[in-house]
């Protein structure tokens, strides 16, 4: 008996092991072994029914947390902008606009998913819209099936590290940090992640060339009156809109401004450069723009208008995420509106769908809540510690180590799971060791991506399964007969995302400052310079009567 209760937290946690693999809803799991456990532990004496009186407290702490209030807000604000048709136009748009280029489709799923990654943060919305839209023409065009269903799987979980996500407000409540910072940190290793992925297309590119094709020049559809593509109308104003920005934001901003920052305020002067002079161009009828030129600017501009409403207030200091939350699901009913999508069936699909995830969100927070506080009760957490804390290489061993247990978890535990789990048993033993928990959030939040893409289980994976066509079809536009995408193609095409994500784990964890970038940006006090003042000089205007026996010494 006293072997059992020594040992209660890792029995504790081998049985909510057992539970999940048996099939059992995580949130029941958690609460039940919580619940189980804290019984056996008033049998055998190590708890009082007063500790129970802690568990209503937490669970009224939870509900009265205003940081989740950002999980529905943009939950509502992914799901509108999904069903607005704004992926389809940016898919058709940057389609075409990378289309002459070989590996063009490819280019434009990632570019696309980036930026429905810091709209929507929701990655089911993000796979099916491109699996819908993309894989028929890729498929069409020659694409190697391995590389087509690979990058749109990948693209799609750039939603789970690329601000507004919705994990890294989880994981900032889990360790206890402001959601702003997490975003801050999160955002130059989201944006080095889509660039890798440009860089493997490249690299397969050129090295089968056949996998990758461009489109045919007779299916570029923006063409001009001479033939032309126009390309050269987009780059001039492009570099004239860049010019604008960078002598704007010199002006706005100080060289010690923060990078974030920096590319969200760049890319809204950018965006508001061309979208004056696209609109100018369209209402004088200058013809200054190519039809790629304007269409580019009117489909790409709103939402990076978006973007900075709900970032660029957030990272400037004007709002907080949950107010930006806000602002952009009212920004996504405004463009839903402005598009001629919106009405009452959307909202209430979307209005559904969101209080179904909040709901499955908090369920499994007050279950985790019930979990961790009996597991602390009987000393997990100094257990916890004890066991990474007599791991070889200090600091580094706890941070390889703990990478590799969320890597294999993720093969069975999506990344909500992983999140409550993990994170409140890990979170307290890396701050006791010095490890910076906004740095710790971001390295397990870039390593629970991986769990989208796990054979066999990876969740991106299901949702790409679910829109791929699973029989030979004849193509509507070639008469062409197309082979089915089969489950092994979207597994191997994988696999190749996988290790990129896995590298980037490594380079995250060896340079923390692509992270840790976030420190030291805000505004700065020098103490010397503070002086406290009482205020006033008669009795009602100064607190301490203004007589000099009364002030105080610090005065």
């Amino acid at each position: 008996m006293e072997f059992l209760i020594a040992n209660m937290p890792p029995i504790m946690f081998t049985t909510l092991i057992c539970f999940l693999l048996l099939g059992f809803p995580v949130a029941f799991s958690l609460a039940a072994n919580g619940i189980l456990y804290t019984v056996l532990g008033i049998y055998f004496g190590e708890f009082t029914f007063g500790f129970i009186q802690a568990l209503p407290e937490r669970v009224f702490g939870i509900v009265q947390n205003d940081s989740l209030l950002a999980v529905p807000f943009f939950t509502l604000m992914g799901l509108i902008l999904e069903r607005s048709g704004m992926a389809e136009d940016l898919l058709e748009t940057i389609g075409q606009l990378f289309g002459p280029i070989r590996g063009g489709l490819a280019y434009a799923v990632v570019f696309v998913g980036a930026m429905l990654a810091a709209t929507t943060g929701v990655v089911s919305a993000s796979v099916i819209s491109m699996g819908l839209i993309s894989l028929p023409i890729m498929l069409r065009y020659g694409y190697d099936r391995k590389l087509a269903t690979g990058v749109i799987a990948a693209s799609g979980t750039l939603s789970q590290i690329i601000p507004p996500s919705l994990v890294l407000i989880i994981l900032a409540d889990q360790v206890g940090r402001s959601i702003g910072d997490m975003y801050r940190g999160a955002m130059i290793p989201g944006l080095m992640l889509t660039g890798a992925y440009i860089l493997y297309i490249m690299i397969m590119t050129l090295i089968k060339p056949k996998s990758a094709p461009a489109i045919p020049e007779q299916d570029r559809i923006y063409r001009e009156a001479d033939g032309s593509s126009g390309l050269k109308s987009l780059l001039v104003l492009t570099i004239l809109a860049s010019v604008g920005a960078y002598f704007a934001v010199g002006q706005l901003l100080s060289e010690k401004s923060p990078v974030d920052e920096r590319i969200v305020v760049s890319l809204l002067i950018w965006g508001t450069i061309a979208f004056v002079v696209a609109v100018a161009n369209k209402v004088l009828k200058l013809g200054l723009l190519s039809k790629i030129a304007e269409r580019v600017v009117f489909v790409m501009i709103p939402p990076l208008f978006l973007i900075f409403l709900v970032l660029g207030t957030i990272f400037i200091g004007v709002a907080t995420p949950t107010e930006g939350g806000a602002m952009g699901a009212v920004g996504a009913i405004l463009l839903a509106l402005m598009r001629g999508r919106l009405n009452l069936s959307l909202l209430k699909q979307a209005m559904d769908t969101t209080t179904k995830l909040t709901s499955f969100v908090i369920f499994i927070l007050v279950g985790s809540t019930i979990f961790t506080l009996t597991f602390t009760g009987f000393g997990g957490q100094h257990w916890v510690e004890g066991l990474f804390s007599a791991l070889p290489g200090g600091e580094t061993g706890f941070l390889i180590v703990v990478s590799i247990a969320t890597f294999l978890l993720a093969f069975f535990l999506d990344f909500f799971e992983l999140a409550f789990i993990i994170v409140p048993l890990l979170a307290p033993v890396a701050e006791k060791m010095g490890i910076d928990l906004i740095w710790f959030g971001v390295l397990l939040a870039v390593n629970m991506q991986t769990s989208f893409m796990h054979p066999p289980f990876g969740f991106a994976l299901f949702f790409l399964r679910s829109v791929a066509p699973k029989e030979d079809y004849k193509d509507k536009v070639t008469g062409q007969m197309i082979p089915a995408v089969s489950t092994g193609d979207i597994y191997r095409g994988s696999i190749p995302f996988i290790i990129i994500q896995l590298i980037m784990v490594a380079i995250v964890m060896i340079f923390p400052s692509v992270v840790t970038h976030y420190k030291g940006t805000g505004a700065t006090v020098d103490p010397s310079t503070i002086v406290i003042d009482g205020g006033g000089s008669g009795y009602g205007d100064d607190p301490y009567g203004g007589s000099e026996e009364n002030k105080p010494a610090f005065y």
